[in-house]
């Protein structure tokens, strides 16, 4: 298609909110982030106003990559890069274990992590 097509269709596609950002592909490793973690949390008690302090708190922490509000045994998951075991051991013990509303939490350590650049349209 001509340029200018192309535009006005990412122009549309902008103002639908269809397209919400442009991002950058860091390499984590290169920011000293070589250690990436899928941590699930439950909180206690499970109510609106503890489930969207708990969000926005733990989306401030720098090791956070992205925090997820999820349905079935476990409340959130939380993506965390850290520089290396320790520093993932210091977080979990001093940020995750030490709050009052985390009943529980399990981690675990992603050893590749795949990511998809475009999407299919579905059936």
């Amino acid at each position: 298609i001509a340029p200018s097509t192309c535009l006005e269709r990412i122009r549309l596609l902008r103002e639908r909110g269809v397209i919400r950002g442009y991002h950058a592909d860091v390499d984590l490793p290169s920011l000293n982030r070589g250690v990436r973690a899928l941590v699930t949390a439950q909180v206690r008690p499970l109510s609106r106003a503890v489930i969207d302090s708990f969000q926005r708190s733990i989306a401030d922490l720098p090791e956070v990559l992205s925090v997820y509000v999820t349905a079935g045994n476990d409340d959130f998951l939380i993506e965390v890069t850290t520089p290396d075991i320790d520093a993932l051991h210091a977080f979990l013990t001093d940020r995750l274990a030490l709050r009052r509303e985390i009943v529980g939490f399990r981690t675990s350590i992603v050893f590749r992590h795949l990511r998809k650049t475009t999407l299919e349209p579905l059936p």
